[in-house]
């Protein structure tokens, strides 16, 4: 939703490791230090239950608010703690296997080449030779992808995006976000009830299979998993490819190292995901009781909401360096938190680098002189308070 991104992280930095925010009207703290996400991170005294947050509980915060929709979900295994998460966190393992991403590969090459014989296809007819990057490839990606792996069928994918960007844009009417919140539960628990009746081979279908770690997941406990599993995982993927294609414009020297193979696709996705992550802000863990914050001198007092600010924490100069505010794809690498640390840490990572390094070579390969139509000044930013997204990333294709 913010426009000045640099801006802002370099205010919550400069206000300390932990802050006071006002989120729409809600206060909460966010955490800015790498090395204190880190640790809040794994505090078990930190909770993502929504009926721990004092002003849900008091009523100050209602379904009213525009945010709610990122909190009060089905359950899954980013809504439980303990050992509820713990055993759904192994139903997600036992069937989102290396296997799994092993087969996804030709589907995500396939994919790749189709989009960007579309691009090509629509440059060649487009007057200017323009075409939107995120429309035409980066966004149907990876929700052609992990609609694939979920056994969901293309010709629903459309009306999902859709469904998607009504939930995540801040200019949305709270009841039409709402109206889409009930469409998406009761989609995805019907999808589950078809796949318990037939299953097939899909993640769909194993994760109501699973059957290590203690009972089956229940079938709101599977539609919940799938619903946020395709929320974060479509997202994020969008955002990094457009990143990380926006940050190697900006700084042409080091377009040149990776593609002459001085330095590999690895690099440029992980400084990538460190210097402009997916997620700016994650919403919410809520404090269980007291937690005393020593380096910032402050208190998370009982009940109150904490927010990870990831891209803060990727700009720490303590952790980072003082050149952390630099996209330097030739760093050494260090530790970064854009999906998370801990039990909570992103279960789909792994899939949204596999996409990543499958469609940033593809993408360049096809159109090595592939620049902005636009000034960088002049792109937008969705209306999205937690993501770090574009409304549209206009280029010329060029082979």
């Amino acid at each position: 939703m913010l426009q000045d991104l640099d801006g802002e992280t370099e205010r919550l930095r400069a206000a300390g490791p932990l802050v006071r925010i006002d989120l729409l009207g809600v206060p909460a703290w966010t955490v800015t230090s790498h090395e204190l996400g880190r640790r809040l991170l794994t505090d078990t005294r930190l909770v993502k239950d929504i009926n721990r947050w004092g002003l849900w509980q008091d009523g100050t915060v209602t379904r009213a608010w525009p945010l709610v929709g990122m909190i009060d979900v089905p359950p899954s295994m980013f809504t439980a703690d303990g050992a509820d998460h713990r055993r759904l966190r192994t139903k997600i393992a036992q069937a989102l296997t290396p296997r799994r991403l092993d087969e996804i590969r030709p589907v995500i090459e396939s994919l790749v080449a189709t989009l960007l014989d579309g691009a090509e296809a629509q440059a060649a007819a487009a007057p200017d030779g323009v075409i939107d990057l995120k429309t035409a490839f980066a966004a149907p990606l990876p929700m052609s992808v992990v609609c694939t792996l979920m056994g969901v069928p293309e010709s629903e994918i459309p009306e999902l995006m859709r469904l998607y960007k009504v939930f995540f844009s801040m200019l949305t009417p709270q009841d039409e976000r709402l109206a889409a919140i009930e469409t998406l539960n009761t989609y995805f628990l019907d999808l589950a009830k078809e796949k318990k009746a037939a299953p097939g081979d899909d993640l769909t279908s194993a994760l109501i299979l699973a059957d290590e770690g203690g009972e089956p997941m229940s079938i709101e406990e599977v539609a919940g998993n799938l619903q946020a599993m395709v929320a974060a995982g479509h997202e994020t993927t969008i955002t990094l490819i457009i990143n990380a294609v926006r940050a190697l414009l900006a700084h042409p020297e080091q377009l040149r190292l990776v593609l002459d193979g001085t330095v590999g696709w690895d690099a440029v996705i992980e400084e990538a995901l460190r210097w402009d992550p997916p997620t700016s802000h994650v919403l919410m863990r809520f404090a269980a009781e007291d937690i005393e914050v020593p380096e910032a001198g402050l208190v998370i007092a009982k009940g109150e909401g904490v927010v990870a600010s990831y891209r803060a924490m990727g700009r720490d100069r303590a952790h980072h360096g003082e050149a952390a505010d630099t996209f330097d794809i030739t760093r050494e690498p260090t530790r970064h938190l854009a999906f998370g640390h801990g039990p909570h840490v992103c279960p789909g990572a792994a899939l949204s680098r596999l996409e990543g390094a499958i469609a940033l070579p593809a993408l360049f390969a096809r159109f090595p002189r592939l620049r902005l139509a636009v000034a960088d000044s002049e792109l937008v930013k969705m209306p999205i308070l937690t993501q770090n997204d574009m409304q549209a990333f206009p280029i010329v294709p060029q082979g």
